[in-house]
């Protein structure tokens, strides 16, 4: 997986221990740009300590059912690492940063806070580092024309448009990410998008997380 400058092949091109931001409803993917607006003191400092060592963050959520633990909040199960590839100072003492998904990662052991930021041991998903270099087969969507019909009828279903032609001529992998990442569901359903497997598993979430939405809001639009 390259990353800006850099090239992720195996868990030896990653620190023993990194930050992680925890943020509810921000999902990151492999191979996903996610920009973020820093302004926190500890979260400064966290992007302070990525630039002048790894650039790596973990993005993660927090986790709503295990309640709080010996470091409040209680995370969930599976983050994204990002490196920081883009970086900028916006003069009123915030950052505007940009974080390229690598891979996903589970924590092994929380650390010691350092400037107020969560640190953790971790575990990537190895799998992930193939990301865009995967052979046709195992790069193909089973279901893209689906996918995409699911897609319209989001679209159609909230006054909505899309370039057909930029879709039509994105790669599955790329698409099936992009997707994911600009859905505009809840921190549970971004997890679960997450948590999928493989390509083919997370668009399949992602189509009956929409056709759920979708019949909700039909149900929703009979009433009223």
């Amino acid at each position: 997986m390259r990353a800006g400058n850099a090239e992720y092949r195996a868990s030896l091109d990653f620190p023993d221990v990194m930050p992680i931001f925890p943020l509810a409803g921000a999902l990151l993917l492999p191979g996903g740009n996610l920009p973020l607006n820093i302004f926190e003191p500890r979260y400064l400092a966290m992007t302070d300590h990525a630039l002048s060592s790894h650039r790596l963050i973990g993005m993660i959520q927090p986790d709503p059912v295990a309640g709080a633990g010996e470091i409040e909040p209680a995370l969930c199960r599976m983050g994204c690492i990002g490196r920081l590839t883009a970086f900028q100072e916006t003069g009123d003492g915030r950052y505007a940063i940009n974080l390229t998904g690598i891979c996903r990662f589970t924590i092994d052991s929380e650390q010691p806070l350092l400037n107020g930021f969560r640190q953790v041991r971790f575990a990537i998903c190895e799998d992930d580092l193939d990301f865009g270099h995967r052979g046709e087969e195992s790069a193909a969507l089973h279901d893209r024309d689906g996918l995409l019909d699911t897609l319209r009828k989001y679209l159609a279903a909230n006054g909505m448009s899309a370039n057909w032609e930029a879709v039509e001529q994105t790669d599955d992998e790329t698409l099936v990410t992009a997707l994911c990442m600009m859905s505009p569901y809840g921190p549970a359903e971004k997890q679960a998008l997450l948590e999928a497997g493989d390509l083919n598993t997370r668009a399949e979430t992602l189509i009956a997380i929409t056709e759920i939405a979708l019949a909700r809001n039909g149900e929703s639009s009979a009433i009223q």
